[in-house]
């Protein structure tokens, strides 16, 4: 194994002390104690303490830092195990991963005892990962190209970063010097928002998110941040961990997660103007996603509520608690929110009535059994990833689009099934139409990519009807 991989995995299982480490081995410890010395020998001399008062504030922080350093290897240790858990699914991200930081960075895959381009077609062939040496070689270099890529940016210019600065430091010294002064702002900022990309979007998620989006590594960074504030995707994360499920429940139920993580942060790289603000962002969403969230599951019809019944019991069954089975189990649903809150602000309409509206409609036209089939295409080769991310894109914007066009249906007040009848029967016809071409291709044994694009089609066909005239 290189020092690098030695370090990085050493410090994943905390098998050595962190802050024996040096930054200049490449690895991203976070020396805490350091920082913390050096804000407090930047401060002006009228403000500075002396040697004994000094003295008395790092004594007093010492468990402080090393909950905060042990708290980063418990992170970095999950980073490990849920990739060693998917590391045969991931292979091919991993070769991609592995390839650009080999053009990008002149990684040596010899010397880094990585798989050559053969020997990542050998495991792919024998369904099989990387190994949890190899990983913790890729999550370190992954971590440092990331991070190598936001020294000059001014990503970390909205105020949501200087509380996330704040959070950096114990308490205790936040009343004893200004922590926003530091003279390391940039270089911390950028170490613990790249720990907390990869602690919670796991080792591919920014990867991933630049190939489908074309995101640049600030966006990337945005969307993350934007994404978790407004789900509370932070909390969720803590609770699973603090459940001490065992490893496999605990493995699946972060999985999960990360499909709301990867599904949210694309929809604000591909609906809200760029480059994001953090602030306004979240001033913008997190409030009445928060608020409605826990309706979702109220929301929900026919099978897709059925669906998330199914999946509460089955997580109570492995034992998890239902607070964190629920917000599992209803989190593609709650996705949903974002173009529902989108479209009350449209048309003027309260967000209750048009999520209402949305999820009958989903259940209407059958858009979660679509969801699941064009989930299970396949995902290894890069352009059928993102054919698959296309036409789940097409799906949410035909009910969206709908959702919106039956609003104009009826009369305030008049409920969702009594709007969608109205608005049926004024386009009978091409509803048929449609709906016998969705029959034909459910009807089939096996779906691919040609007969989801046929069934893509045929929904965007119905969203069409009210805007072209019936």
């Amino acid at each position: 194994m290189t020092p690098l991989a030695r370090i990085e995995f050493a410090r994943a299982g905390g098998l050595v002390n962190t802050d024996a480490l040096d930054n200049s081995a490449g690895v991203d410890c976070s020396d805490h104690e350091v920082n913390i010395k050096i804000l407090l020998d930047s401060l002006p001399a009228d403000r500075r303490l002396d040697p004994v008062r000094r003295s008395e504030v790092l004594a007093a922080l010492t468990d402080d830092v090393s909950e905060l350093v042990l708290a980063n290897n418990r992170a970095q240790n999950r980073v490990l195990g849920d990739a060693r858990w998917n590391a045969h699914r991931m292979v091919d991200v991993h070769t991609r991963m592995v390839n650009d930081l080999v053009d990008k960075r002149g990684l040596d895959c010899e010397l880094e005892a990585l798989p050559n381009a053969d020997g990542f077609v050998e495991l792919s062939e024998a369904g099989l990962g990387l190994t949890s040496p190899e990983l913790a070689t890729l999550l370190a270099h992954a971590k440092l190209d990331l991070k190598a890529e936001l020294e000059d940016s001014d990503v970390f210019s909205d105020g949501y970063f200087s509380a996330r600065l704040a959070a950096y430091f114990p308490a205790a010294l936040r009343t004893v010097a200004p922590v926003a002064e530091h003279p390391l702002r940039q270089e911390i900022l950028g170490t613990e928002i790249v720990n907390d990309i990869f602690a919670r979007g796991g080792l591919t998620y920014a990867h991933r998110l630049r190939e489908e989006t074309g995101a640049g590594p600030a966006d990337v960074v945005r969307a993350f941040v934007i994404t978790s504030e407004v789900f509370g995707l932070a909390e969720l994360w803590s609770d699973i961990a603090a459940a001490k499920l065992p490893p496999a429940t605990e493995y699946e139920l972060v999985v999960e997660a990360r499909r709301l993580l990867d599904r949210v942060s694309r929809w604000f790289l591909a609906h809200r103007r760029q480059p994001l603000s953090v602030d306004a962002e979240i001033d913008s969403f997190r409030s009445d996603v928060r608020t409605q969230s826990g309706e979702v599951g109220d929301w929900l019809r026919g099978a897709e509520g059925l669906a998330m019944e199914a999946s509460c019991r089955r997580y109570d069954e492995a034992g998890v608690e239902t607070s964190i089975a629920r917000r599992i189990a209803d989190g593609l649903y709650r996705f949903s929110l974002l173009d529902i809150v989108d479209v009350a602000r449209e048309v003027g309409h309260n967000v209750a009535e048009v999520a209402s509206l949305y999820f009958a409609l989903s259940d209407h036209l059958g858009v979660d059994r679509w969801l699941i089939k064009v989930s299970t295409l396949p995902r290894g080769e890069r352009w059928h990833t993102l054919a698959r991310l296309a036409l789940r894109d097409d799906l949410y914007r035909s009910v969206r689009l709908l959702t919106r066009d039956v609003l104009s249906s009826g009369e305030p007040g008049d409920s969702p099934d009594s709007r969608i009848l109205l608005w049926e029967s004024a386009n009978r016809a091409k509803i048929e139409r449609a709906r016998r071409t969705l029959g034909e291709i459910d009807a089939t044994s096996t779906h691919d990519l040609a007969s989801l694009s046929v069934a893509a089609n045929a929904l965007r066909a119905c969203e069409y009807l009210l805007t072209a005239g019936g």
